[in-house]
């Protein structure tokens, strides 16, 4: 159909909810994402922390300040996911997949 007509137009029923419920909806929908923006700088909050602690601990391990007594009151910093392989694991990861990916050549025919 290549055009529509005012006549058919005016045939077109559109179902809207009342007012009063759009109005709740609008209100349901600020609300939300009022809490998605305050999950949002809570979460960029943690990670500024942990980068700050990241980096507070390279420069005291680069000092020679990670003596026996930081690492015993301190082991949830230096075991598990945040033990020295399993750093290496990540950033040998991340940079496997940034490495651009290599094709192999074709041979020139003659």
């Amino acid at each position: 159909m290549k055009t529509i007509y005012m006549p058919a137009c005016k045939q077109f029923r559109l179902l809207t909810p009342p007012l009063e419920e759009q109005a709740e909806i609008v209100r349901r929908v600020d609300q939300l994402f009022a809490y998605a923006d305050t999950v949002e700088r809570q979460v960029n909050s943690a990670l500024e922390r942990v980068n700050q602690l990241t980096q507070s601990i390279l420069a005291k391990a680069f000092r020679g300040e990670l003596t026996a007594q930081w690492r015993a009151d301190h082991p949830d910093l230096i075991s598990g996911d945040n033990s020295a392989e399993a750093l290496l694991a990540r950033i040998k990861a991340e940079r496997a997949a940034q490495a651009p990916k290599k094709r192999p050549r074709k041979k020139a025919t003659t």
